[in-house]
């Protein structure tokens, strides 16, 4: 998006974590010319101060702030005090407080925030995969996937939850999900996260490792994440992550959710809400007959989700106008497109 008299900056604003960066950065690409991410302190920290851990928040200020998180909203509101309004503050997810300091909130359906002139609710967690890069992703790796044969299950794993780690039990039931698959004919492209403790990713590597038909990546070197949401023909995701079973059901493939018991009321509503899109299953459909035709009777009760990328034309594009925001000289402003 260019504005006609100079390119409109924007800061994505998080604490570090991979799930908040995807969803500022993924907003701030879609409204900006260029892009600037921006770590704050998790800590009590003044916003505006560099440390090592930290980026400074100061002058010169950016046209849009897209902060994630609740941390990083209180250092957005910081800095946009400290620049006398100069920019358009944007809020993923909700803040819990000082919501009304805010040009825009964009928040999930569970959340408690109700919508409103400001409040934009979505049904999935935001992201920066577009079917462009995911495209781009899946060339990139063809050569490294194609070997595998088909058909390709690709399988994202999280790991410890605040409360609920990932344990034993969990990655012994994932496992053996994954080698009913196996005995089924299917190979894996298998994505640890850096999340996944030691000990699944060392157990994943004594069942799977060196096998042909079976990719597992060991955290070095380029990261598969992309290219397999693109290349697999199905996907588990583990379901720690509201934000990993969104970008999954991104992709143009059947989604099954490898069920763990989540930490707190949250995130199992925030998943329970994906249903519709990514059916939870206790134990992983080793049949991939049943997989598919399950995945057809979704598509017909989900018109505009086909077999390819394609699909994503179909999600639904909405222009709210925020109104007057302090600050603000640049018209394209005053519209945030949001994909929903």
């Amino acid at each position: 998006m260019t504005s006609a008299a100079r390119p409109v900056t924007a800061w994505a604003v998080t604490t570090g974590e991979t799930g908040m960066r995807t969803q500022a950065r993924g907003l701030a690409q879609a409204v900006a010319d260029v892009v600037v991410e921006k770590t704050v302190a998790s800590g009590p920290a003044w916003p505006w101060r560099a440390s090592p851990q930290a980026d400074r928040l100061g002058p010169p200020w950016p046209d849009v702030v897209i902060s994630c998180g609740r941390r990083s909203a209180i250092a957005s509101l910081v800095a946009r005090k400290a620049a006398g309004g100069a920019f358009l503050a944007v809020h993923v997810q909700d803040p819990r407080a000082r919501a009304g300091e805010f040009d825009l909130i964009v928040a999930m359906e569970h959340d408690v925030i109700a919508a409103g002139p400001r409040v934009i609710k979505v049904p999935t967690a935001l992201h920066d995969l577009t079917p462009g890069n995911l495209t781009e992703a899946r060339a990139a790796w063809k050569d490294r996937l194609a070997p595998l044969g088909r058909p390709l299950v690709g399988v994202v794993i999280g790991g410890d939850l605040k409360g609920r780690p990932f344990t034993p039990a969990d990655s012994e039931r994932l496992i053996a999900g994954l080698t009913r698959l196996m005995r089924a004919g299917a190979a894996l492209a298998i994505t640890p996260s850096r999340r996944t403790p030691a000990w699944t990713r060392g157990k994943l590597a004594a069942t799977f490792g060196g096998h042909p038909r079976v990719f597992l990546w060991d955290l070095a070197g380029d990261n598969p994440y992309r290219a397999i949401l693109a290349s697999a023909d199905r996907l588990v995701v583990t379901s720690d992550s509201v934000s990993m079973v969104s970008e999954a059901i991104a992709s143009p493939h059947p989604v099954e959710v490898f069920d763990r018991p989540a930490s707190g009321p949250d995130r199992r509503l925030g998943i329970g809400q994906l249903l519709p899109r990514a059916p939870i299953v206790g134990d992983i459909v080793h049949d991939h007959r049943f997989a598919h035709a399950r995945d057809r009777t979704s598509r017909e009760a989900m018109p505009g989700v086909g077999a390819g990328h394609e699909h994503q034309g179909a999600v639904v594009r909405e222009r709210r106008p925020l109104g007057p925001c302090r600050g603000v000289g640049i018209d394209v402003r005053t519209q945030i497109v949001l994909l929903s």
